[in-house]
């Protein structure tokens, strides 16, 4: 059975908009900051994507420098802690 992500119930709900979205992270998604319409991301999913093709180390400073640091427009997406996320993923280790 299909399961909506985030990114799905956003675009449904803002049809008009136009989301700056980071490649590949779209399972990072935690919502959408409704004043400015940016798409709001999980900083530690983001992390946990980049570990995927990179050490850990690698991966935050990958995030740090090349995504949290940058501005890249009006529409540039925000980054958030999520602690669940963190409790989530070491209970799963």
């Amino acid at each position: 059975m299909y399961s909506p992500t985030n990114l799905d119930l956003i675009v449904e709900e803002y049809p008009d908009e136009n989301f700056l979205l980071i490649d590949n992270c779209n399972d990072a998604i935690v919502g959408v900051d409704i004043i400015n319409m940016r798409i709001v991301y999980s900083s530690l999913k983001i992390i946990e994507i980049l570990m995927q093709d990179m050490t850990e180390e690698e991966a935050i400073e990958y995030f740090e420098f090349n995504l949290a640091n940058a501005y890249v427009g009006e529409k540039t997406p925000l980054f958030v802690y999520v602690p669940a996320d963190n409790y989530r993923n070491s209970i799963s280790n």
